[in-house]
């Protein structure tokens, strides 16, 4: 059994638990994921590893409630266990292979949207322990949805904060922010992208304009997290690959935005379904 030891709401819809697991956190490395199961009759959901710390035996990982198996994981409160958690799972970070000399010296932006702080920080905080530079933009809509800001800077070399709404930061998209810092003089060998698949696209472009290489994390594709589902197919190079498999990053110049756009919505109307359900069992229709 996989207990929780600390829970914490970093939003209304997002939460933070730490969970005991030795075995996977002495085998974790960034950019992987773990498979949650909540209990025998739930189903499974990959989450990207947020944190691990192989001392303690445990695991970070990061939920954002949308739906039924979401909601029944975020129910959980500290001392109870989930039925399963699986893992390592999913190839790690390109740089965890890097010579200490390739390290050193590379500079890498990390472009963070919402959610997908959560699995940026372990990145940067590897990279930050091995002497890469590493600087890290940390986007959402408003004030109230950034979480990290404390963790992040902590682990990097400078953190730009970033709003839609302009609450808090930089006002205006990341992919502006980006531009901004490179017209700056901020020099970066390598970007690194992780969040909404439309942040991702357009972010890639904003790369691809100002000559920076950027690997893309397409973990929100992800079902069943063995490849046998299909669901996480997509179009990279012109080649079909398996995000659960083959990833979960991809090289972002190479990625079909588009076609992984449309895959993603694929499950909408089940899930709508689903948490209606989910709503009037628990007595909240």
């Amino acid at each position: 059994m996989y207990k929780i030891i600390l829970k914490e709401m970093l939003t209304p819809t997002i939460c933070r638990m730490v969970v005991e697991a030795p075995r996977l956190a002495a085998a974790a490395r960034p950019g992987q994921f773990l498979m949650v199961r909540a209990d025998e009759k739930g189903e499974r959901i990959p989450l990207t590893v947020s944190d691990f710390d192989a001392e303690k035996g445990t695991v970070t990982i990061v939920t954002q409630t949308v739906g039924a198996s979401t909601e029944d994981i975020v129910a959980f409160e500290v001392g109870e266990s989930f039925a399963d958690v699986v893992g390592p799972l999913g190839n790690p970070s390109e740089f965890v292979g890097m010579t200490p000399e390739d390290l050193a010296a590379n500079s890498y932006i990390f472009i963070a949207g919402g959610v997908g702080t959560a699995p940026v920080y372990p990145q940067a905080k590897w990279l930050h322990e091995h002497g890469a530079k590493v600087d890290v933009i940390i986007g959402a809509k408003t004030a109230g949805l950034l979480i990290y800001k404390e963790e992040m800077a902590a682990v990097c070399d400078n953190l730009h904060i970033c709003t839609d709404d302009g609450s808090e930061g930089f006002h205006g998209m990341v992919t502006a922010l980006l531009e901004k810092l490179v017209a700056d003089g901020n020099k970066y060998t390598r970007a690194v992208a992780i969040g909404p698949m439309i942040m991702m696209k357009f972010t890639t472009l904003t790369a691809r304009k100002l000559g920076l290489p950027i690997i893309v994390s397409l973990n929100t594709l992800m079902v069943d997290g063995t490849g046998m589902c299909g669901a996480c197919r997509v179009t990279v190079a012109g080649k079909t690959r398996f995000a659960c498999v083959e990833g979960p990053e991809f090289d972002g110049y190479e990625v079909d935005f588009d076609e992984a756009m449309c895959r993603q919505g694929q499950y909408r109307t089940e899930e709508e379904v689903a948490r209606e359900h989910h709503k009037c069992k628990i007595g909240r229709g």
